[in-house]
Order: C-alpha cells, then sequence, then structure tokens
C-alpha cells in the first residue's frame, strides 16, 4: 500500500521527469553498445554479464565461498577495465570534449559503406576486364540463410582481394554465389533458385537466370558478371539492369544498397520485367 500511496502522490511533472529520466538512460546504453560494436570491447561486456549472473546465483544458492570470489572480481574488475582499455577510454573522453561522442556512430557508418562500394566496385571490375564469371547477392530485408546453408561458411570481412580469390577459375569455391550479409561473406558457392519465366533472353546463361530468381522471391541484390563477355549486370525485386559501365554499376548498386537513386538512367542500361525497355 506504500508503494500505491507514493504512486497515487506523484504529480504530473515528477512523471514526466522520471520518464523523461529513464529515456535517457536507455538512449546512453543504447549508444554506448553502438560504439563498441564490432570492437573487442563487446567481449568485454559479455563477461561482465556471466560475472554478475554468476554473483547472483551464487546469492540465491547460498555458494558462500564462491560468491565472495564474485564478489573480489567485481570490486577490482572496474580498476582492470579502467588498465585494460585505457586508450579506447581515452579516445571516448576526446570525443566527449569535442562534441562529436554521437557523430562518430554516422561517420564511422558513411566510411563503412564507402568501404563496402570501394571493395566491390574494385573487385568487379578486376573481374570484368578478365572475363572471370562471378555471382555475388547481398542480403537486405528478406533473410538469404536457407541459400547460405547450401554453400562453404565463411564469415569474412568483405575485401576486393577476397572476392577476386573466391571467383578464380578452377578453386574450390569458384563455382556458384557468394553470399553477404550485413558487412560480412556469409558462404561461398552457394546455390540460387534458377527463373523459370519464358521471357527471359535465351542470350543469358545460368548466372542470370539464378539472379533473376532469386530477386523473383526475396529483395537480394545480385552482380553478375559474364564469363563470356565481361558484362556486368545488377538484379533487384525482379529486375535485370544489363551492360553497366563502372560508373553506373557503382552509383546503382549505392542506391540500391545505401543512398539515393541516381538523377539520370542511362540509355544503354536494360531493364527486365518480362520485356526489354529502350
Amino acid at each position: 500500500m506504500a508503494f500505491l500511496e507514493e504512486f497515487v502522490g506523484t504529480t504530473p511533472v515528477s512523471v514526466l521527469v522520471n520518464l523523461l529520466d529513464m529515456l535517457l538512460v536507455w538512449f546512453v546504453i543504447y549508444k554506448i553498445i553502438t560504439l563498441i560494436r564490432g570492437t573487442k570491447a563487446v567481449q568485454l561486456l559479455k563477461g561482465i554479464f556471466v560475472i554478475i549472473i554468476a554473483r547472483i546465483l551464487t546469492d540465491v544458492l547460498g555458494f558462500d565461498t564462491l560468491g565472495w570470489m564474485m564478489q573480489k572480481i567485481i570490486d577490482w574488475g572496474f580498476l582492470a577495465i579502467i588498465i585494460i582499455f585505457q586508450p579506447e577510454l581515452r579516445r571516448a573522453l576526446e570525443q566527449i570534449g569535442r562534441g562529436k561522442l554521437f557523430a562518430r556512430t554516422n561517420m564511422q557508418e558513411a566510411e563503412e559503406q564507402n568501404r563496402l562500394i570501394e571493395a566491390m566496385t574494385k573487385s568487379i571490375s578486376y573481374m570484368a576486364k578478365r572475363r572471370i564469371g562471378a555471382l555475388i547477392s547481398i542480403e537486405r530485408e528478406t533473410g538469404l540463410s536457407e541459400y547460405v546453408e547450401t554453400g562453404i561458411p565463411m564469415n569474412s570481412d568483405i575485401t576486393s582481394e577476397l572476392l577476386i580469390n573466391i571467383f578464380i577459375p578452377n578453386t574450390p569455391l569458384h563455382d556458384g554465389a557468394v553470399v553477404m550479409q550485413k558487412s560480412k561473406i556469409a558462404a561461398a558457392a552457394c546455390y540460387l533458385p534458377l527463373s523459370e519465366s519464358p521471357f527471359i533472353s535465351k542470350e543469358l546463361g545460368t548466372r542470370h537466370r539464378a539472379a533473376l530468381g532469386l530477386s523473383e522471391v526475396t529483395d537480394a541484390i545480385t552482380i553478375v558478371v559474364s564469363e563470356e563477355t565481361g558484362a556486368v549486370s545488377l538484379t533487384a525485386n525482379g529486375d535485370l539492369h544489363r551492360n553497366l559501365s563502372m560508373e553506373e554499376f557503382e552509383a546503382r548498386l549505392r542506391k540500391m544498397w545505401f543512398g539515393p537513386e541516381p538523377e539520370t538512367t542511362p540509355s544503354s542500361i536494360w531493364t527486365w520485367r518480362g520485356k526489354k525497355n529502350g
């Protein structure tokens, strides 16, 4: 009843202040998690959660000795964290001093997007010039896990050198598709569903049919490099954009993956949706 009386006695202003207080706490926690994501501090955070849970369990189960050990770890752990992560903490404090703590996340995201686009453009350009066939699918909203399971797991960072090496002829992984999830190469040598549409041009090979087949059942972006001509194509949402120059490829890939749509559509591009336009 004491809790109820205290709740009834609160004013709208105090309720609003408490709500704002909780929202700020969650916002700070969210920003901290965003900042440490992808760094070794994530593993530290997991370890801290394990120790805290273990400490609670020792109290519940009555393990006094183990509980004393866990408590000592917690008591001295804060000092250990300061010593081990001194460089990271110093950089974070510098960001706060410059007022750029939260702007840093957006800047890192833009840098990562540019890195991915550069890696894709460099690898596709290399393979197109040498007529190295390639098939690369990029996951968006619809999951591609069922296709990842058909290939060889990799979970590797996306680099132009790795992509080129995968598709070099007569290597173990060159036959099939590479599937990307987020900023990782999830798997190579994957099997994609072939389109059975009767409207596809007869000159298109298996790679183009697989790219179109995947675009018909998912929202994935698929890149195709023709082994016969070296031509670069993109598929998404049932559309096939053929014979792209590297400038057109980079602009369209950025638009589909991250950024705004290009202002102009070159007349040399074919758009397939049951017929050839232009």
